[in-house]
């Protein structure tokens, strides 16, 4: 019975994993093609090259996706979590005694913002090019793409707050007629002209590179177009696990992909003229609409996968200090990693609009979309190995021949995306050193903020010992106190002291510390230190995906012996106003960039999830 239960939960994960993990990914086929041998790029459009390209394009498919990412980086896992974010915290963790931990946190935060780009041009793509279908129709559609793009990407990030749980289970279901239907159009097209299956050699593939050089390099920018969304698998393994995510890949996703390629490119060994837009005339005229209506479907579900993976990102990068605290809603009672960030939502959709007015087509964008993924599957590699090295112990020439060789594929796909900075690749990494600025201003003007706050700290043990010589006035209650790691004396108990001149009965002091882990268990959450005279010291424990809530925190402590009644609780948070002090600190203008953050960043309390009438905030001045 529970192998039965194991099983049929395995089979559930795989098909909602078709659905959600690998939405990115089997879109391309939309747009791929069309893009490699578009006018612009100068490769001519001759049974070679064709057969080298889809032969670049499957072992692409067999050694980035299914040897690197499903075989390899997913055994890098965070407890069971990856992502770039979960990857960086494993390496400065391994790393961590080593010159090498802040380089590594950087390099995080390269390939997280690259990721950020990813998922700005993937919405704008990925449903340009499913309606783009329209043209082949008739051209007279031509002046309505940009226009029904704008429409329905504003419906998907308008439902946004409603979150996905009652539409999230159809995700799998029409991903799969999805795939199935790129698998049965490729077969139809392979019998046709089986002459493509030879590209399954790869020496088709070194023959394109070696005779057709710069040009060859020219289009490998483009054949990365095949390879995106192998990210996502990685991300979104905390949510189906390993298992799930092989087998929906190599039984189904991979299956269909490498058919509908070879489709394509067996339509275009019998009709050149297709190349126009080959997805869409490989069952004829009839098949137009319908496609149309199947893959705008598939493209909002691919669409969908990005938005979460962002708000998921965005959510571990407050948690590392990253990002100021912003509100999140949770839009599901029973699944905890659906959640709506609608300061992020708004902001990527006004971008993502921006991406699909100013370029107006797929093949636009397709130039700005190599350099986003590739960067971020060069960031995936260097984190790895130090993963492999450091966290694993593997010996160092094991470590380095695992690695290395997926690193030179991924430093030439990404330098191949470089030829289009001025062609659209300048987009991402514009948005990425925009984010990167304010990552860095943040977490910059946070450490700032500690040396001063630990500059002038009153250490607490000694502040209780003189306290108590001559104890002031103790009213009942709880008084809960939030201060930093190093923040000695909480500037809040001062002030409460200073102008009330009493104590409550019982004081807690409460400093939240957030572990390089997805979650901390619940029996190692909360830490309760006597510290005498009724007073306590709690070290609160999360890990960079746990939901924070101190009230829930605070009910574990009584099994420790220190019960909360939140009637008879209050919680006195200090509220910093920053002040930019010339000549010292960071540049005059990240001053100011970290205090308008600051001073919109979401409220502890709120952030916390502690009841709002149980808190007394004082105000309190730090300079930078």
């Amino acid at each position: 019975m529970a192998s039965e239960l194991k099983k049929s939960s395995v089979a559930g994960l795989t098909l909602t994993a078709v659905g959600v993990v690998y939405g990115d990914i089997g879109t391309s086929p939309l747009y791929t093609l069309k893009t490699i041998f578009d006018p612009t790029h100068g490769l001519a459009l001759t049974a070679a090259n064709l057969l080298g390209i889809i032969s670049l394009i499957f072992w692409g498919l067999t050694l980035i996706v299914s040897l690197k990412y499903v075989t390899l980086v997913l055994r890098a896992d965070n407890r069971g979590e990856g992502g770039i974010m979960a990857l960086m915290a494993l390496a400065t963790s391994a790393a961590r005694k080593s010159h090498w931990q802040y380089p590594l946190m950087l390099l995080g935060v390269v390939g997280a913002t690259m990721f950020y780009g990813d998922s700005v041009i993937t919405p704008a793509i990925t449903v340009l090019g499913a309606i783009e279908g329209l043209e082949v129709a008739t051209p007279a559609f031509t002046r309505y793409v940009v226009p029904l793009a704008i429409v329905v990407l504003t419906a998907l990030y308008s439902v946004q707050r409603h979150g996905t749980a009652g539409i999230g289970r159809w995700f799998g279901p029409v991903m799969v007629i999805w795939f199935g239907a790129l698998a049965a159009m490729g077969v139809i097209n392979i019998i046709e002209a089986p002459g493509i299956l030879a590209a399954l050699n790869p020496a088709h593939a070194f023959q394109f590179l070696l005779h057709n050089r710069f040009i060859a390099f020219v289009a490998l920018g483009a054949v990365v177009l095949s390879l995106t969304g192998a990210e996502a698998l990685y991300a979104d393994m905390g949510h189906f696990g390993k298992r799930p995510i092989r087998i929906a890949w190599f039984m189904v996703v991979f299956p269909a992909l490498v058919l509908n390629y070879m489709g394509q490119g067996a339509l275009l060994l019998q009709h050149p003229q297709a190349i126009s837009n080959p997805f869409f005339q490989q069952l004829g005229p009839w098949s137009v609409y319908p496609l149309v209506i199947l893959s705008t479907i598939a493209s909002v579900i691919a669409s969908q996968s990005t938005i979460t993976g962002t708000f998921s990102m965005t959510k571990q990068a407050i948690a590392l200090g990253l990002l100021p605290r912003m509100r999140v809603l949770h839009t599901s009672i029973s699944e905890i990693g659906q959640i709506y960030l609608p300061v992020v939502n708004w902001l990527q959709l006004c971008v993502v609009l921006l991406a699909v007015v100013g370029f107006g087509s797929s093949d636009r964008l397709a130039g700005a979309y190599g350099i986003a993924v590739t960067g971020t599957m060069l960031s995936t590699t260097i984190l790895t190995f130090f993963v492999i090295r450091y966290r694993w112990n593997l010996p160092l020439p094991l470590s380095v021949a695992s690695t290395t060789f997926f690193i030179t594929i991924d430093i030439a796909l990404f330098s191949a995306s470089t030829l289009k900075l001025f062609h659209g690749g300048w987009f991402p990494l514009l948005l990425a050193s925009i984010l990167f600025t304010v990552m860095l201003t943040w977490r910059s003007g946070r450490a700032l903020v500690f040396e001063n706050l630990q500059e002038h700290a009153i250490p607490l043990d000694d502040f209780l010992r003189s306290l108590f010589v001559s104890p002031p006035a103790r009213v009942p209650g709880t008084a809960v106190f939030l201060r930093g790691e190093s923040d000695g004396v909480p500037h809040a108990l001062l002030h409460n002291l200073s102008h009330n001149k009493v104590l409550h009965e019982r004081v807690v002091f409460l400093t939240v510390h957030i572990r390089e882990e997805p979650f901390v268990p619940p029996s190692e959450k909360a830490i309760v230190i006597p510290l005498g005279h009724n007073c306590y010291q709690i070290n609160v424990y999360y890990g960079f995906k746990d939901e924070p809530d101190i009230p829930a925190v605070l009910a574990l402590c009584r099994d420790e012996g220190l019960g909360f009644e939140m009637m008879e609780t209050s919680f006195f948070i200090a509220r910093q106003t920053v002040i930019s002090v010339p000549g010292k600190g960071m540049a005059p203008w990240r001053e100011h960039l970290y205090i308008a953050m600051s001073r919109n960043a979401r409220g502890a309390a709120d952030y916390y999830r502690i009841p709002p009438n149980r808190v007394i905030e004082l105000g309190t001045q730090v300079e930078i």
